[in-house]
């Protein structure tokens, strides 16, 4: 249903207006609410937040309809005007037209033809209030889904590769906050929650700045994925910021207890899959990553002490001429039948 703000000092224009669409007042096509001067129509703008559009005449006390106009963009500016005036001459039409006026009907008043305004105004508003909730959906969306998933859905053939996967060389970086989930138990939940969105904060800004992209949040952890040119050192380079600001923040203070923040990394390199991961009946997917190459990184971090990353020996002997590393020792990972030898990457 079109709400429709009416202003005009004309008493007996009410009754003609309810008389002319009262079919499409009864089907709840239109909605009038009315008003005599320009002052007033202000007033019931403020009351009426969801007006989709004004019929407003010229000629008016108090406040006249070209005032009306100049005012519309601050109190809301996707508010449509249609005057509608017996003063018809081109001065003022050009006069209302460039104060914004969406169109001009001339009195005395073909209500066939302001129909037709009307519903062309109203179409008008709708598209631009669709418009704007589609931007603030995007805003919200950006919030929550990766840039890579958006760039992915505006391409033009995105249902029909919805399930279609690409093989790649990318490197996987998982950073844990170390000893978080023991003070969740000693804190307030709103206090951890704005805690850890903090720490993520300082840990995305890194990997943002390497070019990486996070590929999700999981619990107390950060999984973050480095393609193109130079992806494994870019890789490294992050973990090291990450590592230093959050050795160089300061402790935390919960009434009696202190915690300080630190973080244990893996990063590994490899082939995986790039690719929509879920279930087409649930329409549930989650654009991501996975092979073994991704599993070693997840199992390098869960053996990494607070503060250490590390590496696979493999990817030691392409880091090793760009980044110092130390021998780490041998771990059985989980899901690997054999020991495998891991580096601890210090600058």
């Amino acid at each position: 249903m079109a709400k429709i703000l009416v202003v005009d000092d004309e008493a007996d224009l009410e009754i003609l207006v309810k008389q002319k669409f009262r079919k499409k007042i009864r089907e709840n096509v239109y909605q009038f609410i009315f008003a005599q001067n320009g002052e007033e129509a202000l007033q019931k703008i403020l009351e009426h937040s969801d007006l989709d559009i004004i019929l407003s005449d010229i000629n008016m006390p108090i406040m006249d309809g070209l005032t009306l106009l100049s005012k519309l963009p601050e109190v809301n500016p996707i508010l449509k005007a249609v005057m509608v005036s017996a003063y018809g001459d081109m001065h003022n039409i050009r006069l209302a037209m460039n104060r914004g006026a969406f169109d001009f009907v001339c009195k005395p008043v073909d209500f066939d033809d302001l129909d037709l305004t009307m519903e062309k105004t109203i179409l008008h508003v709708k598209q631009l209030q669709e418009t704007i909730k589609a931007i603030k959906e995007n805003n919200i969306l950006k919030m929550y889904v990766d840039e890579n998933v958006i760039n992915f859905m505006t391409n033009k053939e995105f249902e029909s590769s919805l399930l279609k996967n690409e093989m790649l060389e990318a490197t996987v970086l998982f950073i844990d906050v170390c000893g978080f989930t023991s003070i969740t138990e000693q804190i307030p939940a709103n206090t951890i929650v704005n805690l850890l969105n903090g720490l993520f904060d300082t840990i995305v800004k890194e990997i943002i700045a390497q070019d990486g992209h996070v590929d999700k949040f999981m619990g107390d952890a950060v999984m973050a994925v480095f393609r193109g040119d130079y992806h494994l050192d870019r890789a490294i380079d992050a973990g090291l910021a990450i590592r230093n600001q959050i050795k160089n923040s300061e402790e935390i203070m919960f009434g009696d207890k202190i915690y300080k923040p630190q973080i244990s990394i893996g990063i590994n390199s490899g082939e995986m899959v790039s690719g929509n991961i879920g279930s087409a009946s649930l329409k549930r997917f989650d654009y991501t990553v996975i092979g073994d190459a991704v599993n070693t990184a997840q199992r390098l971090q869960s053996v990494a002490k607070p503060g250490q990353i590390l590496i696979s020996e493999a990817v030691f002997h392409i880091a090793k001429e760009s980044f110092k590393c130390e021998l780490n020792g041998e771990y059985v990972l989980k899901n690997k039948s054999v020991p495998v030898n891991t580096y601890e990457v210090i600058e």
